[in-house]
């Protein structure tokens, strides 16, 4: 009898370390079809991927809205902690300085961090804590029917027809200000970009502050607003990329550094992007902060890295934390023995 022989199975990609594409994706995602927040979680796992970093390694937190979510859709064995509404920074300092062998990546929303958590988000920025801080920035409470947050633009305008008349906050400019040493923003549509920021900011020892325009797709992707696909595709100044967008269909833009893109959104609304140009010095606080607010004053959103110091310690290395984490260390280093803490209550005397 005749044996037919079977073809082995192709083998499966992996990365460096072994590891399967599979092993770095996360639940399914509940966000709305279209979202924006899902193409930043697709290039985190491309990214984790990529860099071939274990996903037992990295520790993601969260705030409360649409993009505080997000975690969930990536890295599934990661550890994890879903923070209180603007309050993810304390925790993140608490995690990485217990242990400081973890990569921690926060992801924010606008609202979160730019309302609410303001008052954190300013110390995080100064302390140069070593985390990656993603902002989904779609300019609107997703979670609670649209409201403008504070990063959206004069003269925005909501479905309901309201007009903003409030100045926006700046997230790239105060993060370069207050002392973050990589600080860059991308569009969730410009995969090649997107990808590129947060595969550095991986590498990068510090604090990384990366504002993402994701446009939402149920608030605020309609004509008049400045955070819509259409808008930023139009407006977008990158240092790097931009394009058309089916209906409901992730949006992708593809567009060299130093040009510009419009992008036109789902309602028909359009956004201009603008890429840094390729000889464009990302150590330069002073012109970091000069780039950013003359694309302010012509409408434009600029997107790509605007700067990064690699010299400055981060807040672990300030305060000579240990390298091991602490829940693992053995009692008599960890507390003070008897005779220590006599001298000390005799020497307040």
């Amino acid at each position: 009898m005749a044996t037919t022989t079977v073809p082995p199975a192709p083998p499966k990609k992996v990365n460096r370390i072994g590891l399967e594409m599979a092993n770095y994706k996360g639940n399914k995602t509940t966000l709305c079809a279209g979202c924006g927040h899902n193409a930043i979680s697709e290039r985190i796992i491309e990214a984790f991927y990529e860099l071939g970093v274990e996903p037992h390694r990295v520790a993601k937190l969260s705030g409360i809205g649409c993009s505080s979510k997000s975690p969930a859709y990536f890295l599934r064995s990661a550890h994890g902690f879903n923070a209180v509404h603007g309050r993810m920074p304390s925790v993140a300092t608490g995690t990485m300085l217990a242990n400081r062998q973890l990569i921690a990546i926060g992801v924010s929303g606008d609202g979160d961090t730019a309302s609410i958590g303001i008052g954190q988000f300013v110390h995080l920025m100064r302390r140069n804590l070593p985390i990656i801080y993603i902002i989904e920035d779609n300019g609107v409470y997703g979670l609670t029917k649209g409201q403008f947050s504070a990063t959206a633009d004069i003269g925005s305008k909501l479905k309901t027809g309201v007009v903003n008349d409030l100045p926006a906050i700046d997230t790239c400019a105060l993060a370069v200000q207050l002392g973050a040493t990589y600080v860059a923003r991308s569009f969730s549509g410009d995969k090649k970009q997107l990808l590129a920021l947060v595969e550095g900011a991986i590498a990068h020892h510090g604090t990384v502050m990366l504002d993402v325009i994701s446009p939402c797709v149920t608030f605020n992707d309609h004509e008049g607003s400045t955070k819509s696909y259409s808008y930023v595709k139009d407006h977008d100044e990158p240092l790097e990329e931009v394009s058309f967008i089916p209906f409901f269909e992730d949006i992708a833009v593809d567009y060299d550094p130093g040009t510009s893109t419009d992008i036109t959104l789902h309602d028909g609304s359009r956004l201009l992007l603008r890429k840094l140009a390729r000889d464009y010095d990302p150590t330069n606080k002073i012109e970091a902060l000069r780039v950013l607010t003359e694309a302010h004053d012509q409408g434009e959103i600029l997107t790509g890295l605007f700067f990064v110091d690699t010299k400055r310690p981060s807040f672990i290395d300030l305060l000579n934390v240990v390298e091991e984490p602490l829940a693992t260390l053995p009692e008599s280093k960890i507390r003070p023995s008897k005779e220590v803490l006599d001298e000390v209550m005799e020497s307040l005397r």
